[in-house]
């Protein structure tokens, strides 16, 4: 096979720097109430349905302190519940509010939105040939696993 040539990397380099700038901007719309780590935070619960604070702790991969004071400001600012987990009362379960829904909803919505527009003004049959080839270049690079997409911030859900 064939190394790729330069102008290939420079196409997929100019299309990486477009969607880590849509994804700014999206983070951009809640940086006022929210940090980046503490939408981490409210991402990971997201996807993964209530958790215990260890777990959070290690799909952030900081220990347990870090964690803790994230998730006390989230419970502060309304954005996360803390609860006796049922199971084992030794443990809490963190759980999203539904204002920590929403705001993880309005972000993952506004990326969403903001790549359907930059494909809306392509042309159709460049638009149809774009996914497949998408998604021969996430195998072939060993796209992020589910579990970790969430630590980048990234729901797990297309």
């Amino acid at each position: 096979m064939a190394d790729p040539g330069s102008d290939e990397v420079s196409a997929v380099m100019r299309a990486a720097r477009l969607l880590v700038a849509l994804s700014a901007r999206s983070v951009a719309l809640v940086e006022d109430v929210v940090t980046l780590p503490q939408l981490r935070v409210l991402v990971i619960v997201a996807s993964r349905g209530p958790l215990h604070l260890g777990a959070v702790a290690q799909g952030l991969d900081v220990h347990l302190s870090n964690a803790t004071r994230a998730c006390d400001r989230l419970v502060a600012a309304g954005l996360l519940d803390r609860r006796d987990d049922p199971a084992d009362r030794r443990h809490l379960l963190l759980e999203l509010t539904v204002a920590g829904r929403d705001l993880v909803e309005r972000v993952m919505g506004h990326r969403r939105a903001a790549i359907a527009e930059v494909l809306a003004r392509m042309p159709a049959h460049e638009r149809e040939a774009l996914a497949p080839v998408l998604r021969s270049f996430a195998a072939a690079g060993g796209e992020v696993p589910e579990p970790a997409a969430w630590a980048l911030g990234w729901t797990t859900s297309d």
